[in-house]
C-alpha cells in the first residue's frame, strides 16, 4: 500500500490489522506471526479504525461454548466491529465442516463443493450461516473484500480442541465397514495458511489441509484398536449421545455423522498462494492424540461430575445404611 510522505517521496503505508482472538494457541502464534510481518500494523481491539479484521472468534468451537456463547452471536459481533472500524477486509477462520459428510461427495472436496453441513450439528450450521452473511456483505461494495479459511481437523501437542479429540475418537471405530479416510492438519500449518491469506490480499474460500489423508483402517491402527463389538449406527449414536451428555465419552451429539463418511478437503488453492504444509496427516495425528480426552473437560463441568459423585456416594451410603437398619430389625423380628 503506497503513500506520499511529508517531503514528497512515496512510502509504504501499513495497513493496520485488527485480530479478533481468543485466549489459544493458534490465536499467539497468529499474532506473532503478523507482528513479523512487514507492511502490516497490528492494531488493538480498542482501535477507532483498521483496514483488515481477522477474526478468529467465530470458528473457535471451544471458545464460543466456554464464552456460553455461539457462531452466530460471534458472526453479529464481528459484522458490528466491521462497521465499527470501517474494514475493507474481512479475514475469517471458519471449517470444513460445513461441506458436511456425505457419502456422494466427490472426494477430495474442493472449494467449488456445495456447502452442505450436518444438519444435527449446530456449530457447522452456524458457520456456513456466517460465510453467506460475509458474502453479502462484500457483494455490497467492489472495495470490500473476504477471505473464508476452511481447515479441516486441526491438532497439536496440547492445542487440540475438545470438537477434534472428538472426532479423532469417533476414528476407527467401524468394525466390518469400510472405514473413512481422515486428515489432521497441524496448528502450525493453519498459523502459516492463516498468515499466507492475509499478506496475499487473497479473495474467496480456501480450505487448509495437509496432503492427501489417512486411510481409515490406519486410523484405527493409530488409535491401536484391535477389535470392537460392531453395532448398528443408531445404536452407536444414541451410545455417543449418552456418553457426551454424562462426559463420559467424547463424541457430542450431531458429530457422529462426520465418523461415518469421508469429508477430506483439497489444498490446491492454498498452494497456489505460496503456502505448503510442514506436518504430515500421522504426524499431526500422533502429536494431538498424546493427551486423553477427558482433559479438554472445563473446570465448571468437573465440578460438576465432582458434585455428582459426591451426591451419588451419599445416597449410596445412606440406601446401605437404611438396608443395613432394615435387615436388623426384621432379624429382630424374627427372635
Amino acid at each position: 500500500m503506497l503513500g506520499t510522505s511529508e517531503a514528497g517521496n512515496v512510502a509504504e503505508v501499513e495497513k493496520k490489522v485488527l485480530i479478533r482472538e481468543g485466549a489459544t494457541v493458534l490465536s499467539r502464534r497468529v499474532i506473532d506471526r503478523l507482528n513479523a510481518c512487514e507492511g502490516l500494523e497490528v492494531v488493538g481491539l480498542d482501535t477507532g479504525s483498521a483496514d483488515v479484521i481477522v477474526d478468529l472468534r467465530v470458528g473457535d468451537h471451544d471458545g464460543l461454548a466456554r464464552r456460553r456463547s455461539s457462531a452466530t452471536v460471534e458472526g453479529e459481533a464481528l459484522m458490528d466491529e466491521v462497521r465499527r472500524v470501517d474494514a475493507q477486509r474481512v479475514v475469517m477462520l471458519s471449517s470444513s465442516l460445513v461441506y458436511g459428510p456425505h457419502p456422494n461427495s466427490r472426494i477430495p472436496l474442493t472449494e467449488d463443493e456445495v456447502v452442505r453441513p450436518e444438519a444435527t450439528f449446530v456449530f457447522a450450521r452456524q458457520l456456513a450461516a456466517v460465510e453467506h452473511v460475509l458474502d453479502r456483505w462484500r457483494r455490497g461494495s467492489s472495495e470490500r473484500s473476504v477471505a473464508v479459511l476452511r481447515p479441516t481437523v486441526t491438532m497439536g501437542l496440547g492445542a487440540s480442541s475438545s470438537l477434534a479429540r472428538a472426532l479423532a475418537a469417533g476414528s476407527g471405530r467401524r468394525l466390518g465397514d469400510e472405514e473413512p479416510a481422515a486428515q489432521f492438519l497441524h496448528i502450525d500449518d493453519l498459523a502459516a495458511a492463516i498468515e499466507a491469506v492475509v499478506i496475499s490480499e487473497f479473495d474467496g474460500v480456501v480450505n487448509v489441509a495437509p496432503d492427501g489423508w489417512i486411510p481409515g483402517d490406519r486410523v484405527r491402527a493409530l488409535l491401536g484398536r484391535r477389535w470392537s463389538i460392531p453395532v448398528p449406527q443408531w445404536v452407536r449414536e444414541q451410545l455417543w449421545a449418552l456418553q457426551w451428555r454424562f462426559q463420559r465419552g467424547p463424541i457430542p451429539p450431531g458429530l457422529g455423522p462426520y465418523t461415518n463418511a469421508s469429508w477430506v478437503v483439497a489444498n490446491d488453492r492454498l498452494r497456489e498462494l505460496g503456502w505448503s504444509p510442514t506436518v504430515t496427516n500421522e504426524q499431526t495425528f500422533v502429536e494431538g492424540t498424546e493427551d486423553p480426552w477427558w482433559v479438554s473437560i472445563t473446570p465448571k463441568r468437573r465440578q460438576e461430575l465432582a458434585l455428582a459423585g459426591v451426591a451419588t456416594a451419599i445416597v449410596l451410603a445412606v440406601g446401605g445404611l437404611v438396608a443395613i437398619a432394615f435387615r436388623s430389625l426384621r432379624n429382630a423380628a424374627h427372635r
